[in-house]
């Protein structure tokens, strides 16, 4: 049986996760339960597959195992699903655009949000992303590009920089 090493795969489960979920500590537990169901299911990887795929798709069908079972709770990990709170901390430029830009990502639809996640900032090609989400290809880049065009939107839709709240001195208007 090939080596099953999992611990440098662990920063991308976690990213993933908290994509997922919105939350450090049900992330957590997300990654924990599908490092349960990866040991236990150890034999069907197959030799020379990808690892990281692997794992990203047992934690992806883990998530929706527990949406389907928390039905319930979706009001509220709704109203906690933001990292930040609606103040912002640091007055700088590049603070408040960050904590725009995590806001937008956390606004889009979940099949989005995770098609993008395994993509952009996982780095998986396409085809993998969409066996991780288990959606064929073409499903997986309208999400893609779906979610793109809500960011582009949404960007748009953002107040100008600083800027425009400046005047030149004597200006009269």
């Amino acid at each position: 049986m090939p080596r099953f090493d999992i611990v440098g795969q662990l920063g991308s489960l976690r990213r993933y996760a908290r994509s997922l979920t919105r939350d450090s500590t049900d992330a957590e537990d997300l990654v924990h339960d599908a490092l349960v169901r990866a040991y236990e299911r150890r034999g069907t990887f197959r030799s020379g597959g990808n690892l990281r795929a692997w794992l990203l798709s047992i934690v992806h069908n883990a998530f929706i195992d527990k949406m389907r079972s928390r039905r319930s709770e979706a009001a509220r990990v709704e109203q906690a699903g933001y990292f930040t709170d609606a103040s912002t901390p640091a007055p700088q430029e590049h603070s408040v655009r960050l904590a725009q830009v995590r806001e937008a990502f956390f606004s889009l639809p979940e099949e989005q949000r995770s098609a993008l996640h395994l993509v952009a900032i996982e780095g998986l090609s396409y085809q993998e992303a969409a066996d991780a989400s288990g959606v064929p290809l073409g499903t997986l880049m309208s999400r893609i590009g779906r979610a793109r065009a809500a960011l582009r939107s949404m960007e748009s839709a953002l107040p100008s920089p600083a800027k425009n709240h400046l005047r030149i001195v004597g200006d009269p208007s």
